[in-house]
């Protein structure tokens, strides 16, 4: 008899991997929370290797942190992976319908379309004029404080410089919070994506048995932001059957939303309009002033590099005023400080996933619906590919600098790349541009530490950041 000796197999189980220890039942859900996930997920990561296994109550979770594998885990969306069902559900539980952020498959093609056609170079530069306003509103504030030595509520600023630039884009809605210093709205903002991130990561829903305080205040949020969002679809509605130029020509990205529901088969619904609206003022607003509050604060901690984009912005855009497209494109080095300021404090440090089919990831079998967690600042920290990684320096983003944008994926990756991501660099670079046009960054700390922690709510910024600023001398 001739016995046949199989070749093992070199896939492992996820049973075999490595991982932190954990309780019956919690599994290793004590060893988290929500404000600092990020940062357990990466210690773990130095610990167990590029792939290891956690588990969050009865979740079983797989973790990835080779930004290789990650890269090709999200150019495998939509039809491989998509965000884990947890969060649509809760979005649900709140009253809404999820939005681009959140939909799936046919769904998430139907609005691709529409929010890239919104968000491409071509259409924000045709509102430069309108983000340009917002700015100069921004750098107004800021000379008022400026001039009277006040301390300037920099975290506040700028959510209220985001809600202003992605409302009047995306809704053509002139809010101005920067004027007024309403923050109703992001109270509202803060406060649901805090808690969809909250419930999202707890192993036990305990709010559909038990509403503690916490859950009232969260369902409150949620009807003052419906309250908004009712507002601009009403409006963008009146102003279409007053002009009906704007069905076949819309203004902006919510009067095409709501031109596209409007057609036969589309797709497309008011509820997904009304949601969309919704998740475009939660992720524009908070991803883009965390990353600007960052940046500012390692500009303000490294003087030569400040003084460098000082310069550009001094060559390129002397008087704030005279914004224009062409200059504030040229700003490459401010650009490059964005970017490194990004590598170090990533807005989204991860990004939790679902597998919809089986598949491998690395040597690794994943088994349908598993949860993939992919971990975004790990190899972007390595010495090996990123020299002096702990070190700000924007000059590796420069084209003779080799910085490796295929190791630091800040906006994502594949299919489903960050729409928003051309904005959300021209918001940044007009914001510095009206700053350091106008003004010397004289200080930018946290408000109650030596140094700002990481505070991980729907994504990572700072805590409460404040600023003192001196009008510059020689204009």
């Amino acid at each position: 008899m001739t016995v046949t000796t199989l070749p093992p197999d070199p896939l492992r189980d996820i049973a075999g991997l490595p991982g932190p220890r954990g309780l019956p039942w919690l599994g290793n859900a004590h060893q988290v929370r929500p404000a600092t996930i990020h940062r357990t997920m990466e210690a773990w990561s130095r610990a167990h290797g590029p792939v290891f296994r956690a588990s969050l109550g009865a979740r079983q979770v797989v973790v990835v942190s080779d930004s290789a594998a990650v890269a090709a885990i999200l150019r495998d969306r939509p039809d491989g992976f998509r965000r884990p069902a947890i969060t649509a559900d809760i979005s649900r539980e709140l009253g809404g319908i999820p939005g681009q952020f959140l939909a799936e498959g046919d769904d998430w093609r139907h609005q691709r379309r529409m929010v890239m056609q919104a968000f491409g170079p071509h259409a924000v530069k045709a509102c430069f004029a309108r983000l340009a306003e917002v700015a100069l509103r921004l750098q107004d504030r800021w000379h008022d404080a400026a001039t009277a030595g006040r301390t300037i509520d920099l975290s506040s600023d700028l959510k209220r410089y985001t809600v202003d630039a992605i409302a009047g884009l995306a809704f053509g809605a002139d809010v101005d919070t920067i004027r007024t210093g309403d923050d109703a709205i992001q109270r509202h903002m803060d406060a649901v994506l805090a808690g969809v991130s909250r419930r999202s990561l707890l192993p036990v829903p305990y709010w559909r048995w038990l509403r503690l305080p916490a859950d009232r205040r969260l369902e409150r949020s949620v009807r003052a932001l419906q309250a908004a969002v009712d507002g601009f679809v009403g409006r963008a509605r009146a102003a279409m059957a007053a002009d009906p130029v704007l069905r076949e020509q819309p203004a902006n990205l919510l009067q095409a939303m709501l031109a596209a529901a409007d057609q036969p088969d589309s797709g497309v619904t008011d509820a997904t309009v009304a949601d969309n609206v919704s998740t475009l003022l939660l992720a524009g607003e908070d991803t883009t002033a965390s990353a600007l509050g960052w940046l500012l604060w390692l500009l303000h901690r490294n003087p030569a590099a400040l003084a460098r984009a000082q310069a550009e912005v001094l060559r390129h855009v002397p008087d704030a005023a005279a914004l224009t497209r062409e200059n504030v494109d040229a700003l490459d080095y401010v650009e490059a400080c964005a970017l490194e300021a990004m590598r170090l404090k990533p807005p989204a440090p991860f990004i939790p996933l679902q597998a919809l089919r089986d598949t491998q990831v690395l040597d690794v079998r994943v088994p349908k619906e598993t949860l993939v967690w992919c971990v975004l600042r790990h190899d972007s920290m390595d010495e090996r590919i990123f020299p002096r990684a702990d070190e700000f320096d924007p000059a590796r983003w420069l084209p003779e600098g080799g910085g490796s944008r295929q190791a630091a994926l800040p906006f994502g990756a594949g299919p489903r790349m960050c729409p928003g991501r051309y904005l959300s660099l021209m918001e940044v670079k007009m914001a510095v541009a009206v700053l350091l046009a106008r003004f010397e960054l004289l200080e930018v700390n946290a408000a109650a530490a030596p140094e700002p922690a990481e505070v991980f709510g729907f994504v990572m910024g700072p805590s409460a950041l404040r600023m003192r600023l001196a009008v510059r001398t020689v204009l």
